[in-house]
């Protein structure tokens, strides 16, 4: 069985001032889910679901439909602030989705077997793929067999702002716990982060996620259960989001599942902010000068 990559597309770009998952930054006009897919494809993955925001499915679709059509099965679903459990009211206010982890889970009808959970502005490169790729389809059939691929922290910076990034430990390959730092930013020679107001140093060679997972189904169920507590207890907050490492560390500190790190010393880059686009342009330039990618990659 092939696995399926999730591309998580639904944010708004509120920093990058634009929806920069359609941004154009290969030679041919290709945006960065293109270059994703493309190394997915290549990877042996068989399916594409695409979790998109409401307000430009229709945008979205008209590019990527006639791109993929014949290349690879595709799927839309709609992360809306409104799906949350029956019975609970939210805040009227609340624009902002309410996270990754629910991104995830919206689409949980559209998947039935291992699957690769990508960010659609993060430009992971070639190898992260296959290597992912290889880990999901050694997982069928089972259950509880979870993976990351992990980046050193000083690969993983903007130039131009700060991030936010799943700060990982690890022991024996494994991965024993992700926290969500924010506020994380290059300062005097060195890398520091802010919690609860404060300016906390964090090494260089951290191993961080960049929210490129490998799952089997069975996560959608504790998605589903760690998702009903946090609404009950969120329902009313503006900015409150459902991250990915929340219920992964759940499941860790539960003993139920186990999530192996595969480590990359690849450079990741990707467009947080405007300023970052003629740097991924840059790059994106080198790897097809180089014959990793084609100058167009879909015709």
């Amino acid at each position: 069985m092939k696995p399926t990559l999730l591309i998580l597309a639904a944010g708004l770009g509120s920093r990058y001032g634009g929806v920069k998952q359609m941004d154009k930054i290969g030679p041919s006009g290709e945006s960065i889910i293109d270059y994703s897919v493309f190394d997915a494809i290549r990877a042996g993955f068989g399916k594409v679901v695409f979790v998109v925001n409401p307000k430009i499915i229709d945008d979205f679709k008209s590019i990527y439909e006639p791109r993929l059509k014949g290349k690879i099965e595709t799927s839309y679903v709609l992360q809306e602030i409104e799906n949350i459990p029956e019975g609970i009211k939210f805040n009227p206010e609340r624009v902002k989705p309410w996270g990754t982890a629910h991104a995830v889970l919206v689409a949980k009808d559209e998947i039935n077997e291992p699957f690769a959970v990508i960010n659609a502005d993060d430009f992971y490169g070639k190898e992260a793929y296959e290597t992912i790729a290889d880990f999901l389809v050694e997982q069928s059939n089972k259950t509880g067999a979870f993976a990351m691929v992990g980046y050193k922290l000083k690969n993983t910076l903007s130039d131009f702002g700060s991030v936010s990034r799943g700060v990982c430990e690890i022991e024996n390959k494994l991965l024993t716990d992700v926290v969500e730092r924010t506020s994380i930013v290059r300062k005097d020679g060195g890398i520091v982060f802010e919690d609860n107001g404060k300016e906390v140093s964090i090494s260089n060679n951290a191993i961080v996620s960049m929210n490129f997972w490998g799952f089997t189904p069975d996560f959608f169920e504790q998605t589903e259960k760690d998702f009903k507590a946090f609404i009950v207890e969120n329902a009313s907050q503006l900015k409150a989001e459902f991250y990915i490492p929340y219920v992964v560390n759940n499941l860790i500190q539960n003993k139920e599942v186990t999530v192996e790190v595969l480590t990359s010393d690849a450079k990741w880059f990707g467009i947080t902010y405007q300023e970052d686009k003629a740097i991924t342009i840059q790059e994106v330039s080198k790897l097809v000068d180089m014959g990793i990618y084609p100058k167009s990659l879909w015709g």
